[in-house]
């Protein structure tokens, strides 16, 4: 099964996103601060990272280094309110970018894209999209 870890200061959006990704079939891990990431990263060994730059003020990206850091090839799109960070070099570390919104369509789609890059969970993802694909203007 899938693994997501769901990286976001605020445990509303945690359980929103949580509750949608696990009722697309995805397994769940949520963090909230960076000490929970770094645990999460070492034990629990997720495919796919949503991150909140805005996490511990502006601790995010640094959560984005030490991610890459520990595993380069581990997926990480970045999930945020604000689209100030489009022009961001430091997005070149990520996989996705896409602005928080009460319609997570966008969101699942971006999932699901970056997932089916990875050979070894293309099958899986493919057996769970519900959703519209949508094109390139809508983010990476």
């Amino acid at each position: 099964m899938t693994k997501i870890l769901i990286v976001d200061d605020q445990p509303c959006v945690r359980e929103l996103l949580s509750e949608e990704l696990i009722s697309e079939g995805y397994q769940v891990a949520m963090a909230g601060d960076v000490e929970s990431v770094r645990g999460h990263l070492r034990f629990s060994k997720p495919d796919l990272v949503l991150l909140d730059p805005y996490l511990d003020g502006a601790e995010g990206f640094g959560v984005l280094r030490d991610i890459k850091g520990q595993n380069p090839n581990l997926p990480v799109i970045i999930f945020t309110a604000y689209d100030s960070y489009v022009d961001d070099p430091r997005l070149s570390q990520t996989d996705g970018y896409v602005i928080k919104s009460i319609v997570l369509d966008e969101l699942k789609g971006k999932i699901a894209d970056v997932l089916r890059r990875k050979p070894s969970l293309q099958e899986e993802v493919d057996s769970k999209i519900h959703f519209p694909q949508f094109s390139a203007a809508h983010g990476f």
